[in-house]
């Protein structure tokens, strides 16, 4: 029998390691978890914030495709193209403003939420679509905050927002890293909430408190309310949605709270807790931005 050599020998240890390096590497990248993040509007310049926070993610551990038109979707016939990587996702991320989108297009995000996957909203997402009511998807204008993400959308104060730990909350996993008792603020409004009674299993994580500049009764296209001159409401929240996805829900967005650690902290939590994945833990820097809508900070290693 022929022998075979050492540098044959060689060879094959070579090869083989190659093989299981690659395969190892192949099964890490299948296990990683897709995250699909629709920017719907260039209100509050998520066009450029959520990138940077796709970035993030990224270096947390998360596949990451952002789906993001050169041009504002609010505007014109063009929507949202590239939405069909909604199907190949473990999480769809939301921020979108006002939509008219086409039907073939509004589909892939129907779809989405028919599947039951987990989904998270930021900001604006509470009033994402507005349909006029000649139109069968005008459902949709109130439907996606309340059936999908928690509540309709209401109306916005006019300060910005003093935020804090709902009670009780202080141990819930999307809370991690942030300390207890904290308290900090949001250059965003407050937007005000309207949580369906049959949301039971609804748990509040932070509460906003707002100044508004109208006072008393006022009506708007959302309906009539009763505004105070300053007012507290849920600012972020866990939920199960109405097709059974598990879902996080914030007014956080506005591009100052990408630089405000425990925003970006709650909001990079949201998104690990969605895929029921743990998350990154208390003593884990997390990257902030410079500025609203700039560079992303270095991280202490």
């Amino acid at each position: 029998m022929k022998k075979t050599s050492r540098s044959g020998l060689l060879s094959i240890f070579v090869f083989t390691l190659s093989l299981l390096l690659s395969l190892s590497i192949s099964a890490e990248e299948e296990s990683r978890n897709r995250v699909v993040i629709v920017v719907g509007t260039h209100h509050y310049s998520p066009q450029k914030t959520m990138p940077l926070f796709a970035k993030e993610l990224e270096e947390l551990g998360l596949e990451t495709i952002v789906v993001n038109p050169e041009w504002n979707p609010e505007k014109g016939e063009k929507g949202i193209p590239g939405l069909e990587a909604l199907a190949e996702a473990d999480l769809a991320i939301f921020f979108v403003r006002f939509l008219k989108l086409k039907d073939e297009q509004l589909q892939h995000i129907t779809h989405y939420l028919e599947s039951g996957k987990p989904v998270m909203g930021l900001r604006t997402s509470t009033h994402g679509f507005n349909y006029p009511e000649s139109n069968p998807n005008h459902k949709w204008n109130n439907g996606f905050g309340r059936d999908a993400l928690g509540t309709r959308y209401l109306i916005h104060l006019t300060s910005e927002t003093e935020v804090k730990v709902s009670e009780g909350a202080e141990a819930h996993p999307i809370l991690t890293g942030v300390e207890p008792g904290a308290e900090w603020v949001s250059p965003g409004t407050l937007y005000l909430t309207d949580f369906p009674a049959e949301n039971k299993d609804l748990q509040p994580l932070l509460v906003g408190t707002g100044n508004s500049k109208r006072v008393g009764e006022v009506t708007n296209q959302f309906g009539t309310l009763q505004l105070e001159k300053q007012m507290s409401d849920v600012m972020a929240w866990t939920w199960t949605n109405k097709w059974g996805g598990r879902t996080f829900t914030s007014s956080l967005g506005h591009p100052g709270d990408f630089a405000v650690k425990p925003s970006m902290r709650v909001m990079v939590n949201g998104a690990f807790w969605a895929l029921e994945k743990p998350v990154p833990a208390a003593d884990q820097e997390i990257g902030v931005l410079e500025q609203p809508g700039g560079k992303k900070s270095k991280k202490k290693k």
